[in-house]
């Protein structure tokens, strides 16, 4: 092939999914463009992922994409509950409070972040990826199938892909290339990743419906409901029970069917009809007036696997091409996202030279544990279910055995208590999937990109880590929100607003004020930008709630100098004597200058 025929770009991103269509908006939010290939014939065409969490919509936020998802999202208040039932129209065994509607926990959320969560299908998310993404300037070429690679130089990748309308064979040139193919990641392969794999917990089923059932909801709003049948004894092995989904409220509906324990999931009987995937909907939703119509069948492996690192050289991998697991605590197209957030950045100030290439190197040594905590913590979420459904009998496979168990919760003796206070625990335990605000925000970093060599010893974490939330301004955690607001008041900001952008950020306050002298001289000399902000008694922004003061976590004339990604850098106590040129070693050290 000669040289003409060779298409020449400098990102090739692999994958239009959350985490290659994010990247591509992330990248576009510093002008950078590129090319972006799917071996789909366009964005997704079934819900997948659907839960949008607040660490996610902050990092969308960041670039003006909130308000585009919130348009065409669930509300938070349509998922306010999980429920246990034997039939949607039927008995309910037992609801929990979920993503942030408890109202012991309400609070916890309202601090944690200015966004909230909100129920968002990839089928809507993806659409709003793209169109950012082509109209900032990138080209998505859908049909477009990843092949191999080489890499004759070190900054030249040279891809070959395959049109699959056209069948016609070309090659890319890029200076970085970007895995976010999914489960099955061909860049993966080629550059050799490993993997750590865990076991798998089966097959699962994802039957896709139509059926409106706004008239049951008014009395059990929840996007998720455990629907299962106890005392069941003939059920289809591939419909043992099934988690129903809400997609759009209320007439889509995602039944996700788990098998039976013990199930051969390559055994005949796990394959069905039409027919049957819509008797087994029909008879779980338990109202013959509800019309049901077919819109799609699925099926999907519970993976438990990430990879060992994300990058080799100018080649990144993210998103589920990196770590696989189930949707429990709906942290899977938001670990993506946050993925791309935390890598964009860096490629930038690399590319741009306000960075040296060892700066890269902190992405994989940061999300690669973040990852790999994801994977654990979601299939710890689905294991967390096997107690309840233990006690209420759904393990037992003999109909004498069942009935046995169910008339003990009847009981109104010691038997009964301790049935019925087992199954209420059991439901209990289940509750860190549905309030994880822990694990959606406690992440932390530790590389190159965080400058921690004059620091104490990190605050500890809240003694349920996974539950809760750990706002902290020390080096290597997400920046605590804040609200803030002028000394005449207007519209309140938050913290979160202040940082990011695409540059670093400074806070101090009274009596701060050499930092921000300092931070004006250091981005001069580096040619970087940096915001400063002065927060306390008329100041910049005034701390009207005096939360600042609690959660910064430093003196009035201190700093915290705060990442583009919203990742606190590192801070001072107080003032110290020449503040420019320990701002200008601590921004060197971090840029790997």
């Amino acid at each position: 092939m000669a040289d003409e025929d060779i298409v020449k770009t400098d990102l090739l991103i692999v994958g239009a999914g959350p985490a290659g269509a994010s990247l591509a908006c992330f990248l576009a939010s510093y002008g950078r463009t590129g090319i972006v290939i799917a071996a789909a014939p366009g964005t997704a065409n079934t819900p997948r992922a659907h839960i949008t969490n607040m660490a996610s919509l902050e990092c969308l936020r960041d670039i003006g994409l909130e308000q585009a998802c919130l348009d065409v999202a669930t509300p938070s208040h349509n998922m306010a509950h999980t429920r246990w039932c034997y039939s949607m129209a039927g008995e309910e065994y037992a609801r929990v409070y979920s993503w942030g509607h408890d109202p012991a926990r309400k609070g916890d959320y309202e601090v944690a972040s200015p966004c909230t969560h909100v129920d968002l299908p990839q089928t809507l998310l993806e659409p709003i990826f793209t169109q950012r993404a082509v109209h900032s300037g990138w080209t998505v070429r859908f049909n477009t199938r990843f092949l191999t690679m080489t890499r004759p130089a070190d900054d030249v990748i040279i891809s070959e892909v395959v049109d699959e309308v056209t069948k016609r064979t070309y090659k890319i040139q890029s200076r970085y290339l970007f895995g976010c193919d999914g489960a099955r990641s061909q860049v993966v392969r080629e550059v050799g990743l490993p993997l750590i794999k865990k076991p798998g917990q089966g097959l699962a089923l994802n039957v896709l419906v139509r059926a409106d059932m706004s008239h049951l909801m008014k009395s059990r709003v929840g996007n998720l409901h455990w629907v299962f049948r106890p005392d069941e004894v003939d059920y289809p092995p591939w419909g043992w029970s099934a988690v129903v989904r809400m997609v759009q409220a209320w007439n889509e509906w995602m039944f996700i069917f788990f098998a039976a324990p013990g199930a051969d999931p390559r055994a005949s009987d796990m394959e069905a009809s039409n027919e049957e995937y819509l008797a087994r909907v029909k008879q779980l939703i338990g109202d013959d007036t509800v019309k049901v119509e077919l819109l799609h069948v699925g099926k999907w492996w519970i993976n438990e696997t990430v990879a060992e690192r994300y990058s080799d050289g100018n080649v990144f991998c993210l998103g589920d091409a990196t770590h696989r697991h189930p949707p429990f605590n709906g942290l899977g197209s938001n670990t993506c996202i946050q993925d791309a957030f935390n890598l964009a950045w860096k490629i930038h100030y690399v590319m741009a030279g306000k960075a040296g290439d060892r700066l890269l190197d902190s992405f994989s040594i940061e999300r690669q544990p973040v990852g790999a905590g994801v994977i654990s913590r979601a299939n710890q979420g689905l294991r967390d279910h096997v107690p309840w459904q233990t006690t209420i009998g759904m393990m037992e496979k003999d109909a004498e055995e069942k009935r046995r168990i169910l008339a003990e919760f009847d009981d109104p003796g010691e038997s009964g208590r301790r049935r019925r206070r087992q199954f209420r625990e059991a439901i209990e335990k289940t509750t860190t999937e549905f309030h994880g605000l822990g694990i959606e925000m406690n992440q932390r970093y530790i590389s190159g990109a965080i400058y921690l060599e004059d620091q104490p010893q990190p605050p500890p974490l809240p003694a349920d880590p996974i539950k809760t939330h750990k706002a902290t301004t020390y080096p290597g955690f997400r920046l605590p929100h804040v609200w803030l607001n002028t000394r005449c008041p207007g519209e309140r900001v938050s913290t979160i607003d202040l940082a990011g952008k695409g540059r670093f950020c400074l806070f101090t306050g009274p009596g701060g004020q050499e930092w921000k002298q300092a931070a004006w001289k250091v981005s001069r000399s580096l040619q970087l930008e940096i915001a400063c902000y002065s927060i306390g008694w008329k100041q910049d922004f005034e701390d009207m709630y005096f939360d600042w003061a609690k959660k910064g976590e430093v003196e009035e004339d201190g700093c915290i100098l705060v990442r583009p990604d919203r990742f606190v850098a590192w801070r001072s106590a107080g003032m110290i004597q020449q503040p420019a040129e320990k701002l200008e070693e601590v921004l060197r050290t971090i840029l790997g200058l």
